[in-house]
């Protein structure tokens, strides 16, 4: 026993010196007990192992032994396999602590997963860069301002279409008001979301966009005009302002949403093999954003919803349109992106008028002048001029000589034919 060598840690030999004193009747148990941060009982204890056993009583029970609170090496084995499998690939230890529960009964806690996930490289922490921003307050109310933005992405990997997750999230709330799987983000795609999202919550006071030329023109202008996108003239009918952010990070609710959707989403729609959009949005409606907002939403300080009912009798399919002016031709045609209109007879139309052609998000296309529509025929073909059968501008300038000489008589003309009566 006088050879062994007992390592011990500079806590331990403080607390020898310590049971010494209380052993020699220097110190008192209590006085001792306040030293070591311990009870009087343990102080009692610890002197009973100080005779029996010598410093090696105050030596730590468990030293060398595993710990009696550690995890089954079966369980956290088990939970590596799973992670280990393809179909797992790039899961977050939150997330993968969630879906081990869900799909594979194993339950381990966010912090445990995390640390093993390091220590095999399945997981690397995120680096933050530290950036001066100015925090903004959320809104009081649900609806008073809704982040809208489109997230190009390969949501399906390698199993589909690359394609844009569009997302109307509440800024008082964080809730996902509207969510939809898209194409492409363009104006009318833009416009077709947002009339589904308005006959589902009704129209919110404002939304917070980036500054992409569907929501804003970028080019120059003069100090008069004041132009506005398809998109903004439309809100502006509808009453709803159009707010556009200066940085991605103004608008970090639905920036931050994207990032956790490319991550979890994309890996939601990989466990149930879903490759098509319109499966996407089926499983986004009913699975995905009720559970996110279940999950992720706060309360909102105001229990009012700001939302606004649509004004009775107002058509969205006028107002959610793409209006541009033309100007009518001589020949009462109109050239509307490569084709050409042809007014039909009783329009009441003059030459020169300013027509609106209105296309719509059931892909109709209607003129309309004055409140009036008119009626009209696509033409299969640019028209040309022409002139008693002549088409080119020779044959133009040949038949003017052939009238002029039909007007004066003359019955041989410079043109170098002869007219028959």
């Amino acid at each position: 026993m006088d050879d062994e060598v007992v390592r011990m840690s500079r806590k331990e030999l403080d607390r020898i010196q310590v049971i010494r004193q209380v052993m020699d009747r220097r110190l008192t148990q209590a006085r001792g007990a306040t030293m070591l941060r311990l009870s009087v009982r343990q102080v009692k204890r610890l002197c009973a192992r100080q005779r029996e056993q010598g410093p090696l009583g105050m030596a730590h029970k468990l030293r060398g032994r595993p710990s009696n609170h550690q995890l089954d090496p079966m369980l956290l084995e088990a939970a590596l396999s799973a992670l280990h499998d393809p179909l797992w690939e790039g899961f977050g230890p939150t997330f993968a602590s969630d879906k081990l529960r869900e799909h594979a009964g194993i339950t381990l806690g966010v912090e445990t997963l995390r640390q093993l996930m390091t220590q095999v490289g399945l997981w690397q922490p995120w680096g933050h860069r530290l950036r001066h921003r100015s925090w903004r307050e959320r809104r009081e109310c649900v609806g008073m301002l809704v982040q809208l933005d489109g997230s190009p992405h390969a949501w399906f990997e390698d199993r589909g279409p690359k394609c844009v997750l569009i997302i109307y999230i509440d800024d008082a709330t964080s809730r996902i008001l509207y969510g939809e799987f898209v194409e492409v983000e363009d104006t009318m795609t833009l416009l077709r979301t947002t009339r589904s999202y308005l006959k589902q919550n009704g129209r919110p006071v404002a939304f917070y966009v980036d500054r992409d030329s569907i929501y804003k023109t970028n080019h120059d202008q003069s100090r008069d005009e004041m132009p506005m996108t398809q998109f903004t003239r439309a809100m502006a009918e509808l009453n709803i302002q159009v707010i556009t952010a200066n940085s991605p990070q103004a608008k970090g609710r639905v920036e931050r949403g994207f990032h956790t959707h490319q991550d979890r989403l994309v890996k939601e729609l990989r466990l149930r093999g879903i490759a098509t959009i319109e499966a996407a949005n089926k499983f986004l409606w009913q699975t995905y954003i009720p559970k996110h907002n279940e999950t992720y939403a706060e309360a909102p300080r105001s229990a009012i919803d700001a939302h606004r009912p649509l004004v009775p009798g107002q058509d969205l399919l006028e107002v959610l349109s793409v209006k541009l002016s033309r100007c009518v031709k001589n020949d009462y045609t109109i050239q509307y992106f490569g084709r050409w209109i042809q007014l039909k007879e009783g329009a009441g139309v003059r030459p020169k008028a300013e027509v609106t052609i209105q296309t719509r998000l059931d892909d109709s296309v209607r003129l309309l002048y004055k409140g009036l529509t008119l009626n009209y025929e696509y033409l299969p073909h640019r028209p040309t001029r022409s002139l008693n059968g002549y088409s080119n501008s020779s044959h133009i300038k040949t038949a003017h000589r052939y009238w002029k000489a039909l007007k004066h008589g003359n019955f041989r003309t410079s043109a170098g034919f002869r007219l028959h009566r």
